[in-house]
């Protein structure tokens, strides 16, 4: 389970695992980051912010993930993993060969230099 929230000054998601990833969780961020693509609002970046990887609730759950980062790795321009997960550590280096957005890791309570990294993907 996930829940996000769209930050509009900072122009940035927030994502906040709390349990396994189900289907539903990227349906919704689906929708949510789609209307705002749509809308010509396309976010600076997404801010994973987990203290430790929480898994999927199933199969069918990784595939959906797997089609979410496929459909907007080329929109979103930047990542910022904030965790101490040793797991999660290791993910924007293996991503890198994957996807087009620039992926970086914080530690967990560096929430605000992530911020800050994410606002700056215009040059601003």
């Amino acid at each position: 389970m996930i829940s996000f929230q769209f930050m509009k000054d900072e122009n940035i998601v927030i994502i906040e695992p709390s349990g396994p990833l189900e289907q539903s969780d990227f349906q919704k961020l689906a929708r949510e980051i789609d209307t705002r693509i749509e809308e010509d609002n396309i976010p600076k970046g997404i801010l994973l912010h987990v203290r430790a990887f929480p898994g999927w609730e199933n199969f069918e759950a990784f595939i959906k993930h797997v089609k979410f980062v496929k459909q907007h790795h080329k929109k979103i321009k930047r990542v910022a993993v904030v965790t101490d997960s040793r797991f999660l550590t290791i993910v924007p280096g293996i991503a890198r060969h994957f996807v087009a957005a620039e992926i970086r890791h914080f530690g967990y309570d560096d929430t605000e230099a992530a911020k800050r990294w994410l606002q700056t993907v215009d040059g601003n």
